[in-house]
């Protein structure tokens, strides 16, 4: 059991044995019928789904028998199968390979805690499913106390994800350090959340910049990292399919429809993510900018 008060974590505890039982869903005939005539599943009758094949919790681990995928991002896969009525394919996969898979054919939705930008809207289709936001993590003991602005960086060795919207709020600050005459900070690009946690706990890194939900996480599950800021930006995450077959709506009314009924505020309570919780699924919002 697992005492929880930090980040977006409500006071209370988080259960992860618990946790690895899904939670039961309604089979939504709205959504159902929003499904396109003409839309064909990678396998007939099954929402097959790319998830984080990173152990990142609390979107996406392990449970106890080494095998089942579980976390905030496999229940709200489940959540829209059984919305859905369709059965469930879970697919680990890297975060470079979800935007080739989903433009070939590999999966019909990806859940890698995709976040929407104006780019991706020209490939994909999104609905909403959290608001997101980033935060800066060091070790416990480290001297770093906060982190609000590019100063703040400059000269730090920074784990940060290629191709996420981390990475370019990081260049980004390094254009600034750089143009003040300060040292840029220097990305670490690492592919496994063990390596990430190697590299900060022996100082051959400074700083973490990923998901808050990861970094509260990880610093109330046992007190080795801090959090230290937030990101400048927050974003949509969402669920995304391939631009235009229409199976978007479908999926959002599966959403609108668990968070009527309660299911998904039961999924996000229970990996303590209602801070990031939204009121309805958006299609195609606004995406994340840099100015």
């Amino acid at each position: 059991m697992l005492l929880v008060s930090a980040g977006s974590f409500a006071a209370g505890q988080l259960d992860l044995k618990a946790n690895e039982q899904p939670i039961t869903v309604q089979r939504n005939a709205a959504a159902i019928a929003k499904i396109p005539a003409d839309y064909r599943f990678v396998e007939p009758g099954t929402l097959t789904v790319a998830i984080s094949a990173l152990n990142s919790p609390p979107l996406a681990l392990v449970a106890s028998d080494n095998r089942t995928r579980i976390g905030s991002d496999p229940d709200i896969a489940r959540l829209l199968a059984q919305s859905l009525g369709l059965k469930l394919k879970l697919v680990p996969t890297a975060w470079e390979d979800w935007p080739l898979g989903i433009t070939s054919g590999r999966y019909d939705v990806a859940l890698v805690n995709i976040a929407v930008t104006e780019a991706r809207k020209q490939k994909f289709d999104f609905a909403t499913y959290r608001a997101d936001s980033l935060a800066f993590s060091v070790k416990s003991s480290s001297a770093i106390q906060a982190i609000r602005s590019a100063e703040d960086l400059a000269g730090r060795r920074v784990i940060v994800g290629s191709g996420t919207n981390q990475e370019r709020i990081l260049l980004r600050w390094n254009e600034e350090n750089q143009a003040a005459g300060r040292p840029v900070a220097q990305p670490i690009y690492l592919t496994d959340d063990a390596s990430g946690n190697l590299y900060i706990q022996s100082g051959r890194a400074d700083v973490v910049f990923g998901p808050q939900s990861v970094a509260a996480y990880k610093a109330a599950l046992n007190g080795s990292t801090k959090v230290v800021g937030l990101g400048p930006k927050k974003a949509w995450v969402a669920t995304t399919t391939k631009k235009g077959n229409g199976l978007v709506y479908a999926l959002q009314a599966a959403l609108d429809g668990a968070i009527a009924r309660g299911e998904y505020q039961q999924v996000l309570a229970r990996w303590g993510e209602q801070g990031e919780a939204v009121e309805h699924s958006q299609v195609n919002p606004p995406g994340i900018t840099y100015e």
